[in-house]
């Protein structure tokens, strides 16, 4: 993936009219999952953006996972969660922010648990992509999980 500033500004090409970035709120309750899921599907069409579909949907399901977690666990600190939807020239990135400080690891597989692996589909799904998946820390004291996927597949 290229991201921009890697050429000198003045040879840097034009971004193209789907690029650029998307920040918006959501209470940190059950039903923000569906709406952010179907506000960044929105998004993308409305800006045509030229993903392939089958990693549209794992983008989709990695905000699923992003938005229940952090309503999940961080609801308590956090009443609200930001989510950033960033598009490149060949990539696509998406993050959930909130306002806990607790960071999460990806748990291994534990067939006995029928939940608790969110973050490993996250992580599974953008290596499957060709992309990365990483949590930090933010200056107010919580943290930003964000996964980043190329618009179209790795050929195989």
């Amino acid at each position: 993936m290229e991201v921009r500033g890697s050429v000198p500004h003045d040879q840097a090409p034009a971004p193209g009219p789907y690029e650029g970035v998307w920040r918006f709120t959501a209470p940190a309750v059950d039903s923000s999952v569906p709406q952010v899921r179907r506000g960044v599907r929105t998004l993308i069409g409305d800006l045509a953006v030229p993903i392939d579909e089958d990693v549209l949907y794992g983008l989709l399901v990695i905000v699923s996972e992003l938005v229940t977690n952090a309503v999940r666990h961080a609801a308590v600190l956090s009443p609200e969660l930001w989510v950033e939807v960033a598009v490149g020239p060949d990539w696509i990135r998406i993050a959930v922010e909130d306002q806990h400080p607790y960071r999460p690891k990806a748990l291994e597989t534990d067939h006995a648990r029928t939940g608790g692996r969110g973050l490993l589909l996250v992580k599974t799904i953008a290596a499957e992509a060709g992309g990365s998946c990483d949590i930090a820390q933010t200056a107010t004291g919580g943290k930003v999980i964000w996964a980043a996927l190329p618009l179209q597949p790795p050929t195989r």
